[in-house]
């Protein structure tokens, strides 16, 4: 938050009580991302004019669309307010990719059986924040209503999304608890372990005819994200898109299409070298290389 003030003060000279209001206002746009935020109810609480506030709306406006981190969109009416939709700017993308590209292409990280160890990274909060704001940044025009993943490295991802969509993360389990209430399960075949595996969603938790993103740690052939898929079709849910931390080069064909991913891990050789590489466009840049 203290970037957007210190740009906003660059474009005029501000009273005291302006900065407080821009202060206040970037405030509950910045912790509460997708939610429509009252103006009637911050001039009441605040104090201050609706007129004062829209002004100080049009200038953060224009610093976050400027830097890229957001946009702002405003909704007229009794019922309207103010929604900031989040973004990561284009700069702080590169240097994200650039310096995981590195970290991850470490042959030490190379686990037997031809795993890649990501533990460390998925388990950063800063990480975890920047790509749950990323991912979100990319189907925040889908009217998602639920981010569903699998149990258990793709929560984290999956929370941090919901977060910035403003929407509840419903798990896919391994394996039924009772305390989950009824559920429906479903049989398939993992990609990765090539063995008959269970999943199962709460009936509790997953609302009919909903709109789900799918959010993963990695993807190789995409079956796992593929059963998903099948079994959200029992709720009659639509899934408006897949997006994942990492997803393999190999197989080319995936079976979910299209997806988004952040890295591509193009080959490893066990106790020798990897290759991770971005994926994600960012704006301006296409081609990494």
């Amino acid at each position: 938050m203290q970037w957007v003030l210190a740009a906003v003060e660059g474009k005029e000279v501000m009273g005291t009580r302006r900065a407080e209001r821009l202060i206040r206002v970037t405030q509950a746009l910045f912790e509460h991302p997708s939610q429509v935020c009252s103006l009637s109810d911050w001039a009441q609480a605040w104090q201050a004019a609706k007129s004062s506030l829209s002004e100080d709306v049009t200038l953060l406006r224009q610093v976050v669309e400027e830097d890229g981190s957001g946009r702002i969109e405003t909704y007229p009416g009794a019922a309207g307010g103010v929604v900031f939709r989040a973004q990561v700017p284009p700069a702080r993308q590169r240097a994200f990719v650039s310096e995981m590209s590195d970290k991850l292409s470490d042959a030490s990280r190379i686990l037997a059986g031809g795993f890649l160890y990501m533990s460390d990274v998925l388990g950063d909060a800063d990480v975890l924040d920047l790509v749950g704001r990323w991912f979100a940044s990319v189907y925040q025009d889908k009217h998602v209503s639920v981010v569903v993943t699998v149990e258990t490295k793709g929560i984290p991802l999956a929370v941090s999304a919901a977060r910035y969509l403003h929407v509840p993360v419903v798990i896919a389990r391994r394996e039924h608890r009772l305390t989950d209430g009824p559920a429906v399960s479903l049989h398939y075949v993992s990609g990765s372990e090539r063995r008959i595996q269970t999943m199962s969603i709460s009936r509790r938790a997953m609302p009919e005819q909903a709109r789900a993103l799918i959010v993963d740690d990695f993807m190789r052939a995409g079956a796992t994200v593929k059963a998903v898929s099948t079994l959200l079709g029992e709720f009659r849910a639509e899934v408006v898109g897949t997006a994942v931390f990492m997803a393999t080069r190999e197989p080319v064909k995936k079976l979910v299409e299209p997806y988004f991913s952040l890295f591509t891990l193009e080959d490893l050789q066990e106790g020798e070298w990897v290759k991770v590489r971005p994926s994600a466009p960012i704006l301006g840049q296409t081609d990494f290389g």
